[in-house]
């Protein structure tokens, strides 16, 4: 080899890089493949970049990622691979650079955003940097959450509580930063509501005995006796997770909200007390029944009860013996207390105030005929009377007569001629 040829090579070798392991370089993808790229990194031996150097995925298709004439950073794992070819990584500077960026944020606390990209039984993975950071179960959310599939690929934020490079132990908690959160919107919440105010809110979870809704800071509880007027048998048949609400502050007992949908102008006990009064007799529908009574909605909201000792007249063992749901029914009030918003029907009271009325009408009409029938005789006895009063005065007035004309026949007869003085005897 000449001179001149020795100082040209040696022209070409200064003009080219000097690398090493472990050295970042950039490099120009001249070529890619499914399973491996080459990248003119500027040195002798162009670069090889494969599948497995470029991402954990075995199943990638470089050629979804990678073009000719991308430009891109690596790492250096080895200078010559025993076929004179500089072997690359890409996910492990990502790695390395993942690294630094967790532990910067692990020592300054710093609030970190990654989507979810696996969900496991205890927990959930993001990954920052390339760096797989893992969010136990119990450290997803401030409230337990049944099924973490939700968090798949979603963003999320949350901090470093453990970081151990050597042991690749990464560990993240969304749960404080949720906690904060909400502690700062129960504070603002708190500062504004009162006993009282309607506001608007979203369901949160039901159980059997009430729903908690989320207020946008604070959750309340919407009691079962407080979901209406009436009587709610199940909330769940009611409301749905999910659902928004317009609900009314009824109590504040510290960090505790008690929440209703009793509207004041909405009540419909008001005025129930002239309308349902003791004695009133009304119609209403059979909408539950238990062993002890079925329940008769009078109204929608108003509900009164039926005892099963108030059914009928004869004794009845439970009200299904002879009543079903949705069957209408008349009773009589019995009672009613306004304070406690109850009302007591009864059947078997208007069935004896009928039977009573119908006894106390036939009294009346015997007792109307017993008089018509007296009277009857009366007036026999009367025009009888009469009768023989006329034909006592009839009589009386032949014998005057008679006794007239006697007297007038005497005075019309002669007069009968005196008898001679009888005179004395001749001496």
């Amino acid at each position: 080899m000449s001179d001149q040829e020795m100082s040209f090579e040696q022209l070409l070798n200064e003009s080219l890089k000097v690398i090493h392991a472990g050295d970042i370089v950039e490099g120009t993808v001249i070529d890619v493949k499914p399973e491996e790229a080459v990248l003119n990194i500027g040195y002798k031996s162009d670069g090889i970049l494969t599948r497995g150097e470029y991402s954990n995925d075995n199943s990638l298709d470089l050629t979804t990622k990678l073009s000719v004439g991308d430009k891109l950073e690596v790492k250096v794992l080895k200078v010559n691979d025993g076929d004179g070819q500089v072997v690359l990584s890409y996910k492990r500077l990502a790695l390395d650079r993942g690294n630094k960026d967790i532990e910067d944020a692990f020592n300054n606390k710093t609030v970190l955003k990654a989507p979810v990209t696996q969900v496991l039984s205890g927990g959930v993975c993001v990954e920052v940097s390339g760096v797989r950071v893992f969010i136990p179960a119990s450290l997803v959310s401030d409230t337990y959450e049944k099924d973490l599939n939700k968090y798949m690929d979603q963003e999320i934020e949350f901090v470093i509580t453990e970081y151990n490079p050597r042991r690749r132990r990464y560990i993240g908690d969304r749960k404080q930063l949720l906690a904060a959160q909400h502690a700062e919107a129960a504070r603002k919440l708190f500062e504004t509501i009162q006993v009282g105010d309607v506001v608007e809110g979203t369901v949160k979870n039901i159980t059997d005995f009430g729903a908690f809704v989320d207020l946008g800071g604070a959750d309340g509880l919407l009691h079962i006796s407080e979901m209406s007027w009436g009587r709610v048998e199940s909330p769940k048949k009611v409301f749905k997770v999910g659902q928004p609400l317009r609900v009314l502050i009824k109590d504040i007992q510290g960090s505790k909200i008690a929440l209703s949908l009793k509207f004041p102008d909405e009540n419909p006990w008001a005025g129930a007390a002239e309308k349902f009064a003791v004695g009133n007799i009304v119609t209403g529908r059979v909408a539950r029944m238990a062993d002890f009574g079925a329940f008769i909605e009078l109204e929608p909201g108003i509900d009164a009860l039926l005892h099963v000792s108030q059914i009928a007249k004869e004794h009845i063992d439970k009200p299904s013996d002879v009543l079903k749901i949705g069957e209408e029914v008349t009773a009589k009030i019995v009672d009613f207390n306004e304070e406690s918003n109850k009302i007591s029907l009864s059947v078997k009271a208007l069935i004896l105030d009928q039977e009573r009325a119908e006894r106390r009408e036939a009294r009346e009409a015997a007792k109307e005929e017993e008089t018509g029938d007296a009277v009857s005789f009366d007036i026999e006895a009367a025009v009888a009377k009469a009768k023989a009063e006329a034909a006592a005065e009839e009589a009386a007035k032949a014998a005057e007569a008679a006794k007239a004309a006697e007297a007038e026949a005497a005075a019309e007869a002669p007069a009968e001629e005196a008898a001679p003085a009888e005179t004395p005897a001749e001496e």
